[in-house]
């Protein structure tokens, strides 16, 4: 396994605090850190509401990456509840083949930690609609 698999497991398990934030609002169940293509990581956690405006944990990451002036992701790893880590789900997978268009077919996506088993989003998306 490539350290930067390790970094990025380490780095999404200390943010993951699966939390109530009120009687509508829980965080941080999941948990999830991007490498950008400039080497830097980062992290985010999903948030859950009641009136389902909340956001997966693997957006969080690359909305924070984007508020930091990048816009480019080169690896992407979820951590679940159970310290599983799995795919983003279709709507995380989406956000980055617009945010990659003609790139998100590369982006390394880690399926099974503890597996080491790793693909890129274009094995996990192959067609995409636009």
């Amino acid at each position: 396994m490539e350290p930067i698999w390790k970094d990025l497991y380490a780095a999404a398990k200390a943010v993951q605090n699966d939390r109530d934030i009120s009687d509508k609002i829980s965080a941080g169940c999941v948990a999830a850190a991007v490498e950008s293509v400039s080497g830097r990581i980062y992290v985010g956690v999903c948030v859950d509401t009641a009136c389902s405006l909340g956001i997966c944990a693997e957006r969080n990451a690359l909305f924070h990456m984007i508020t930091c002036g990048e816009n480019a992701v080169k690896r992407v790893l979820a951590l679940m509840p159970d310290g599983n880590t799995g795919p983003p789900c279709g709507a995380c997978r989406e956000f980055i083949a617009q945010l990659m268009p003609d790139s998100y077919r590369d982006v390394e996506i880690m399926i099974n930690y503890q597996e080491n088993t790793i693909l890129r989003l274009g094995e996990l998306t192959p067609e995409w609609w636009i």
